[in-house]
């Protein structure tokens, strides 16, 4: 009997990682982009388009993201949009080597996308951060899974643990475009 509790809770242990190590971030309906992304998918036309990449391992993906999230969160500092912009919301590549959170996520995605990280394999998600706000990330697709770079920390971190509740992930084939996410702690409130 032992013998079979302990398989039991083997098996349910084993289960539980694969379900998250190997999951990709759940998207339903389309929705219209965050305020400022328009503006910066015309200015940057990396941000919307498909960019030629190199085919990366899990290992070789995994340590690059490592290396572009520590090398960015490293080298900006954070500051909330410039109060001389008439738009409270401005999505811009970091100025002055100053930005906010969706600053830095663009950063990250140019730098992966020009050290050969495939761009649809990369989206920026909006999702409930601490203190309650609404917070942008960058989601990194690998064959693992959906990590998350974060201006807030230094990890990598596959999507289900970060605590983040997920509501709106930019669309991984049709960049332009939005999905409902509603994925997370709180995706319940939601719904």
């Amino acid at each position: 009997m032992k013998r079979l509790f302990s398989l039991a809770a083997f098996l349910f242990i084993l289960l539980h990682f694969q379900a998250v190590a190997g999951s990709s971030l759940p998207v339903t309906r389309s929705i219209g982009a965050p305020v400022g992304f328009a503006a910066a998918c015309a200015k940057y036309k990396w941000l919307c388009g498909r960019m030629a990449a190199q085919q990366l391992n899990d290992q070789a993906g995994t340590a690059l993201l490592q290396k572009v999230n520590r090398a960015v969160n490293g080298r900006i500092i954070p500051a909330e949009d410039r109060s001389s912009s008439r738009n409270k919301d401005v999505w811009s590549l970091p100025v002055a080597g100053r930005g906010d959170c969706e600053d830095y996520a663009l950063q990250k995605m140019k730098d992966l996308i020009e050290a050969g990280f495939p761009s649809n394999r990369l989206a920026l998600s909006v999702v409930i951060g601490p203190h309650d706000q609404n917070h942008v990330v960058l989601i990194a697709r690998t064959d693992g899974g959906d990590y998350v770079l974060d201006n807030l920390t230094s990890a990598v971190r596959l999507w289900r643990t970060t605590g983040y509740t997920f509501l709106a992930t930019q669309d991984f084939q049709s960049r332009t475009g939005w999905r409902v996410t509603l994925a997370g702690p709180r995706a319940g409130e939601f719904s």
